[in-house]
C-alpha cells in the first residue's frame, strides 16, 4: 500500500496511538476524588434509572448499584490501562476489544444523550479498525515482542 510519509502499518500504529491518548484523557479528565467518592456512579445511576431500557435498569441495579467503589475504581482504571496499553502497544487486541466493549457499555447507557454519542461511536470505530488491521504491528512492545504479529 502506497502512502503519504508513513506506511500503512505506521499510519496505523499512529491511530492506535491516538486512540491510547482519548483513552488517557477520559480517565484524566476525571475528578478523582469525587469520582472514587461514588460522584460517577451515583450519577450513572440516574442516567440508568431513567433509561427507557429494563435490561439497562435491572442490569445496573444488580451489578453496578451494590458496589458503587469497585465500579468507580474498575471503570477509572480500565480507562488508565487501555490508555498506557494502546500507547505502547502491548496486548494491543486485548486493549482493542476491551476499549470497544467498554465504548458500547458508555454508548447503551448513555443513548439518549446524543452529545456523547459521537464519542462513544468513533471510539468503538476506531477499536473496530484497528483490531481487524491488526494496529500492533509497528511502533508497539506487541511488534518487539512477537506477539499478535
Amino acid at each position: 500500500m502506497h502512502t503519504i510519509w508513513l506506511t500503512g502499518a505506521e499510519w496505523l500504529a499512529v491511530l492506535r496511538i491516538g486512540l491510547g491518548l482519548w483513552w488517557l484523557e477520559s480517565w484524566r479528565h476525571k475528578d478523582k476524588k469525587s469520582w472514587f467518592a461514588g460522584g460517577g456512579i451515583e450519577w450513572a445511576a440516574g442516567v440508568a434509572a431513567k433509561h427507557r431500557w429494563t435490561v439497562v435498569r435491572t442490569g445496573f441495579d444488580r451489578v453496578v448499584k451494590p458496589r458503587p467503589r469497585l465500579m468507580a475504581y474498575l471503570v477509572a482504571y480500565a480507562e488508565l490501562a487501555l490508555g498506557l496499553g494502546l500507547i505502547v502497544g502491548l496486548l494491543t487486541p486485548v486493549a482493542l476489544v476491551a476499549g470497544l466493549l467498554l465504548n458500547l457499555v458508555y454508548f447503551v447507557l448513555m443513548i439518549h444523550d446524543w452529545a456523547e454519542q459521537g464519542q462513544n461511536l468513533m471510539m468503538a470505530l476506531v477499536s473496530a479498525v484497528g483490531f481487524f488491521a491488526l494496529c500492533g504491528q509497528s511502533w508497539s512492545l506487541d511488534g518487539v515482542l512477537g506477539w499478535f504479529s
